[in-house]
């Protein structure tokens, strides 16, 4: 059986925090795909698609800052690595019983993007709430995820 620093890259022997060297691992094309969905009332998700909400362009500004917070995971995740990200995509489907959002995430480094794309999923998340929060309190974030990974 293998000890818990064995099993958890970021927790040295004596149990503390540590961000993993990855200094001798070589640079390879890195991507990933996160989805997430905000569950909303049929009157928000009426707003948003014909761009009555209160506050503009909903979509367009949380497809801004869903992309900013893949960018900036290295500064919300204390022990995650920063990366020189090639390409973030963040795209909605609006649905009946709200939106499902996704965000796509490429480098070329030595650690992956899951984590990046996870926060683009939430930060975007984070602001079509903050948009419609004056029309619908009772929205619920839910079901973030990663759907794919990929090393090549």
């Amino acid at each position: 059986m293998s000890s818990t620093s064995d099993q958890l890259s970021h927790i040295r022997a004596d149990g503390t925090a540590a961000m993993v060297d990855v200094s001798n691992k070589p640079d390879q094309k890195r991507s990933a795909r996160a989805v997430g969905f905000i569950r909303m009332a049929k009157e928000t998700i009426s707003a948003i698609a014909d761009g009555s909400a209160p506050k503009g362009d909903v979509l367009g500004v949380a497809r801004v800052a869903g992309i900013q917070g893949a960018k900036r995971t290295a500064e919300l995740v204390p022990l995650c690595h920063p990366l020189p990200l090639s390409q973030v995509v963040i795209d909605f489907e609006v649905q009946a019983e709200g939106i499902e959002i996704s965000c796509f995430v490429k480098t070329t480094g030595k650690t992956g993007v899951e984590m990046e794309a996870l926060c683009g999923v939430q930060v975007a998340a984070l602001t079509l709430f903050d948009m419609c929060k004056a029309i619908d309190q009772a929205m619920c974030v839910e079901n973030v995820r990663v759907v794919v990974k990929v090393k090549e």
